[in-house]
Formats: C-alpha cells, sequence, structure tokens
C-alpha cells in the first residue's frame, strides 16, 4: 500500500509563494502527499507559518518559491526547529534544493528514508535608538547597512565586543553567516565560506579606504555597528526583504541566533556542485 513507503513521515506541510503557478504546483504537491497517507496543509501568509499550533508534528516543511522565499520562512520557523525543503519554480538557487520538473522524484527519495539535514547559523541583530529596543529579528543570510538614496556615504564605527575595530567610510557594511556568503557579500568582495561552519563575515560595500578588507570573526562576541555621522541617514536591511532607516547615534548590534535553519539535502547533490553550476565553475 502507498502509505507504508513513507514510515518517517506522517505530517509534511507546504508554504507557497503567492503567485498563481505556486499555488497551482503547491496543490499538486499536496495531493501527492495525501496520497501516501501524509497530512499536509498548504499556508500562504507568513502569519499562518508563525502559528505555534500549525507547526507542531510536523515532520517537514516544503517551500514553494524561490530564494527569497525560504530565507522569509526560515526567519519564521526557526523556532520550532523544522527541516525545510525549498522547492524552485524557476531555475535552481542556492538555498532552494529542487526544481519543479524534478520535485516529486527527489521528494520520493528523501522520504524515504532519514533527512539529509544541512544545520545553518543564523544571526540576530537588534536596533537601539536612544537607548531603546526598537526592533529585534533573526536572519539566515545577512545585515546590511547602507546609505540613503540621496546620501554620498555613509560612516559607520564597528566593534567587536566592546573592542573598537574602525570607522568605514563608503556605501555600508553587510554581516553575513557562511551561508549568506554567496550573496550580497559575494557581490561586495567578500569570500565564499562554506556554509557549516559558524563564523560572521564583516564585508565593507565600496569602502573609500582601499585598505578596509572583509574580515572573519568568530560567533561568540557581538558585533555593534554604530551610526556616527550627522545628516547621514542609512538603511537597515534584514536578508534584503525587510528593512527600517537608521539615523546618527542608532547602533545595531549581531550576535549569534540562538535558533538554526535546518536545510534539508538531496544525497546526490553537494555545495560544491551547487557553485560549480551558479558560477560556471569548470
Amino acid at each position: 500500500m502507498k502509505q507504508e513507503l513513507f514510515p518517517l513521515f506522517k505530517k509534511v506541510h507546504i508554504f507557497t509563494k503567492a503567485s498563481e503557478e505556486a499555488k497551482a504546483f503547491s496543490k499538486r504537491l499536496k495531493n501527492w502527499l495525501n496520497s501516501y497517507a501524509i497530512e499536509s496543509e498548504i499556508f500562504e501568509t507568513l502569519a499562518d507559518i508563525e502559528k505555534k499550533e500549525n507547526m507542531e508534528g510536523v515532520d517537514l516543511l516544503l517551500v514553494v518559491g524561490g530564494d527569497g522565499s525560504l530565507l522569509i520562512t526560515a526567519r519564521r520557523v526557526a523556532k520550532f526547529g523544522i527541516p525545510i525543503l525549498g522547492i524552485n519554480l524557476g531555475r535552481l538557487g542556492f538555498l532552494t534544493e529542487v526544481n519543479e520538473d524534478e520535485a516529486f522524484d527527489k521528494l520520493a527519495d528523501i522520504l524515504s528514508k532519514p533527512l539529509c539535514i544541512s544545520r545553518r547559523m543564523m544571526l540576530r541583530a537588534t536596533l537601539i535608538r536612544n537607548g531603546e529596543k526598537i526592533l529585534e529579528a533573526d536572519v539566515l543570510n545577512d545585515v546590511v547597512v547602507n546609505k540613503a538614496i540621496l546620501a554620498r556615504i555613509v560612516d559607520v564605527a564597528v566593534y567587536v565586543g566592546d573592542r573598537y575595530i574602525t570607522t568605514y567610510n563608503g556605501d555600508g557594511i553587510i554581516i553575513s553567516t557562511p551561508t549568506g556568503s554567496t550573496g550580497y557579500a559575494l557581490s561586495a568582495g567578500g569570500p565564499i565560506v562554506y556554509p557549516m561552519m559558524e563564523n560572521f563575515l564583516v564585508v565593507p560595500i565600496c569602502p573609500h579606504t582601499l585598505t578596509d578588507r572583509p574580515l572573519m570573526l568568530p560567533p561568540y562576541e557581538p558585533v555593534t555597528i554604530e551610526m556616527v555621522a550627522k545628516e547621514k541617514d542609512a538603511w537597515l536591511t534584514l536578508d534584503g526583504q525587510e528593512g527600517t532607516q537608521l539615523f546618527y547615534g542608532d547602533k545595531i548590534i549581531v550576535k549569534q541566533s540562538p535558533y538554526y535553519t535546518y536545510l534539508v539535502r538531496t544525497p546526490d547533490k553537494n555545495y560544491f556542485d551547487i557553485l560549480r553550476e551558479k558560477l560556471n565553475w569548470q
């Protein structure tokens, strides 16, 4: 009988991107899972996946969309410790594991055995203004401070623990996880870091001083970014998706999040396969 094929999985839910294509594909996924006696529900809003009652007992969460959909999902469900598998309806990303045309075959293979999981560290960013906490959020990729549209440069002082590093003058600064090293940090000249390592990357964006180079730091001390120039507004962006305006005197404290993202990987594809494909390595 079909239900005997995947005895390790009882509940596999789906979070779908808002497009009609993604919704239609998610319905096919749900019907396929139900045919194997696996309980499945489709969620279309972030509020739904943030509810504890919706995530209780979930063995696997499928994310139908792209890397952006997976990032925003990871931030919402990390507190539940649920493994996530990304299904990309376009071209393969760095985070989404399988494409639409191979999804059912790959999913059958994944569900037939214990999950192959890649544990990824996350960052927790806290914005302090006039001694008051304005926001706090966990991210999988990066915390970015960059100049506002009309600003010529942004000046930020950076500290590790209580130790001053330097003041960066340029377009901004990126604090990245190893997972985020292939995102904005890579475009800004940062290194590629194996994603299951646990380090902070500090990458200046277009610095005006050529000796301002990327740093790799241990995760056990917080990194503090302080806005030190008046009349030079900037923006704080989380995973490239959520942002807020910054002002003189604001401090952003970045530390390792207590949560992790658990990405499900297919055994026949490793991280270096993805690098070769995405970066056209030979």
